[in-house]
């Protein structure tokens, strides 16, 4: 059976930044234009400073609200001593998606070389909900999003995605 529309998903957009604002987060406003261009909802799109605490409870909120497929970090995935957004959600997961952590730094390897060991990008499972977890720079968002996450988001997708997973409770 050829699924001619895609599922849409409705997804929520979280910047983690200590300098961004609304008009300067080129990385969300991206995330957020793309997502919904690939016929997806925009659930919300939310800046945040790089705090643990911060991070945890709105990522719990929405782990824990039904409407939310999937979520979208970008930003504090790298080495900075404020950089803690693994620290922060991988605690959460039920589920981490190995792969994909290792597919973004093997696709990033060909646009920056070696300089793509200092990202540490990573996704996982929470209660039903897929979470990605991008680098700040606008790139880094374009990278994940055209070469992976768009992808794996399109129910479309052969041989698998991950929409399957996110609507099992609808």
């Amino acid at each position: 059976m050829v699924v001619s529309n895609p599922k849409p998903l409705s997804i929520a957009v979280l910047t983690i930044s200590d300098t961004r604002n609304e008009k300067t987060d080129s990385s969300g406003h991206f995330l957020a234009e793309n997502l919904v261009t690939a016929g997806h909802r925009l659930h919300t799109k939310v800046i945040i400073k790089d705090d643990i605490s911060a991070i945890q409870a709105v990522v719990k909120d929405w782990i824990s609200d039904r409407s939310v497929n999937a979520i979208i970090t970008t930003g504090g995935t790298g080495f900075y001593s404020r950089d803690v957004t693994p620290e922060a959600i991988s605690p959460l997961f039920e589920k981490p998606i190995e792969g994909f952590g290792e597919l973004f730094r093997a696709i990033s390897y060909q646009e920056i070389g070696a300089s793509t060991i200092q990202s540490r990008a990573f996704g996982g499972m929470a209660n039903n909900t897929c979470i990605f977890c991008l680098p700040g720079s606008q790139n880094a968002c374009k990278t994940g999003w055209n070469k992976i996450i768009a992808e794996q988001l399109d129910s479309r997708t052969k041989p698998c995605h991950f929409v399957d997973h996110l609507l099992c409770s609808e």
